[in-house]
């Protein structure tokens, strides 16, 4: 028996040879824009992220800077490596009913109104010791060097404070120092406010006195 062959129209099959591959290449050209178009957003999420990311960063950094210049020092002890505006350098502490001045680039809290009484060294350190200021005690004579810290040397005559400072009674003259001089046992450490200059005189003399209270570094009082 012959066994016939089917007749396969050549044209039909190169026309649907044609459309596979026609449908094929359409498929992988949508592939591709769908795989751009993603790569693309991506892209862009990507940077805006980044953009959130580095703006969040500046804006955290303007912050802190903010929060650095403007932070309260009140409570903070300082470490003296700071000048501080003589408008905003002292603050009055209505906590010891105005009686007592912080002073902002040291840390120190000093009497507001000091007595104008002169004593001798030893009965200064024991007046401040001894002293009840706005309803606290802990106060104590200063170390030559914080009595300085107060010290303006652009000013004269005395007192030698820095121009708008909060003060009253302090005395263009000689204010005792708890250091004593130790060359001579017999003599302390002076500061005087008429200009701003140190002296160690005699500890039999007699001179002002200005308390002081917080940070110590003296060995003995």
């Amino acid at each position: 028996m012959l066994t016939t062959t089917p007749k396969i129209n050549k044209t039909l099959l190169g026309d649907l040879v044609l459309s596979v591959e026609a449908t094929t290449t359409m498929q992988r050209r949508n592939i591709m824009r769908s795989s751009s178009r993603w790569v693309s957003g991506a892209g862009i999420v990507g940077l805006m992220l980044g953009g959130l990311v580095l703006a969040g960063w500046g804006l955290g950094n303007a912050s802190a800077e903010t929060q650095t210049s403007s932070i309260d020092l009140q409570g903070l002890p300082q470490s003296w490596d700071k000048k501080i505006p003589s408008t905003s350098r002292f603050t009055v502490l209505t906590d010891f009913g105005g009686a007592a001045v912080r002073d902002n680039e040291t840390g120190l809290v000093w009497e507001q109104s000091p007595e104008t009484k002169t004593q001798n060294w030893s009965e200064a350190r024991f007046q401040c010791t001894s002293r009840t200021i706005g309803g606290r005690k802990g106060w104590r004579l200063p170390s030559v060097h914080e009595l300085g810290s107060l010290v303006d040397p652009s000013v004269s005559p005395g007192p030698t404070l820095p121009a708008g400072h909060p003060f009253t009674n302090v005395q263009p003259a000689h204010y005792w120092s708890a250091s004593s001089f130790a060359g001579k046992p017999s003599y302390a450490w002076n500061m005087g406010f008429i200009m701003g200059m140190v002296h160690y005189l005699k500890t039999t003399d007699s001179h002002n006195v200005w308390c002081v209270r917080g940070a110590n570094n003296a060995d003995a009082y």
